[in-house]
């Protein structure tokens, strides 16, 4: 932004170089042709000469830009009373003016460009500062959170294995009292045995005695045709008493059930009305 600053004022003071320049050619033959009856008029007449000399001067003199406030000052030019305007002296120091003015300008411009870059640098240098306590913190942040987390998982591990110890020991302490219960009731069961077993030997045996004289076997290896038919006729009978038996076992069974039913429903119905009697008793 400065540059382009510094370049509008360079072009815009070129621009009134070449205006005030046209000026001052317009206004040279004015003054030559004021300057020549000079010669032939009494003393009196050119001691107001100069003083109408001096106007353009002044005019101009107020035309030009003043200067700024860091520029050098610089002494405005007099223009001795009866010669001639040298225009191209003028010119010439209203060029040195703005050169000078142009170079003030130039030095200011990298003194506060300097600046700035000091600036810009020290703004650098403190956001990677800045970056490097950050990246800082966040190691430590980091390292932090991962000694956290070890020891979260160092007692986590340590609560495990205590609870898996307590589990085994409640299971040993569990087996031995097993054992133990068992071996008890195993040894009473042995006593309960030795003491019944002579019952159910005698038991079972009447069972297999029974068995056996039902079920006789069947010696027919050297039966002829007539015998086999014989004895196919005589396990039929026999076939049919059995079922004949146990028909009618099983009607009296169930006679005998219904007769249970019997009694008990009537035996529910005389305890009911039994007791509804001592319930009127009692209201009495």
């Amino acid at each position: 932004m400065a540059d382009e600053e510094v370049e509008v004022e360079v072009e815009v003071l070129e621009e009134e170089e070449v205006v005030e320049t046209q000026q001052e050619e317009e206004a040279a033959p004015e003054v030559e042709e004021e300057a020549a009856p000079d010669v032939e008029e009494p003393s009196s007449a050119t001691g107001q000469e100069p003083a109408e000399d001096e106007s353009p001067a002044a005019d101009e003199d107020d035309s030009k830009p003043k200067p700024k406030a860091f520029a050098p000052p610089i002494t405005v030019p007099k223009i001795p009373e009866g010669e001639k305007v040298d225009f191209d002296d003028i010119h010439r120091k209203r060029q040195e003016k703005d050169l000078s003015e142009l170079q003030s300008l130039i030095e200011a411009h990298f003194v506060q460009r300097k600046k700035d870059e000091e600036e810009l640098i020290a703004l650098v240098n403190r956001i990677e500062k800045r970056r490097a306590e950050r990246a800082e913190q966040q190691r430590i942040r980091t390292e932090k959170e991962k000694e956290r987390q070890t020891r979260l998982a160092e007692e986590k591990e340590r609560k495990e294995q205590e609870e898996a110890r307590k589990k085994l020991d409640d299971d040993v302490k569990k087996k031995k009292a097993l054992t133990n219960m068992t071996q008890q009731y195993s040894s009473v069961q042995q006593r309960q045995d030795g003491k019944r077993g002579a019952k159910k030997q005698t038991e079972r045996e009447k069972k297999r005695k029974i068995l056996a004289d039902r079920r006789k076997p069947l010696n027919i290896e050297h039966f002829t045709e007539d015998k086999l038919k014989e004895k196919a006729n005589e396990l039929w009978q026999w076939l049919m008493t059995l079922e004949a038996e146990k028909f009618d076992l099983s009607e009296m069974l169930r006679r005998q059930k219904y007769d249970i039913n019997l009694l008990l429903a009537r035996v529910q119905a005389s305890q009911s009305a039994k007791g509804r009697g001592k319930g009127k008793g009692r209201l009495r």
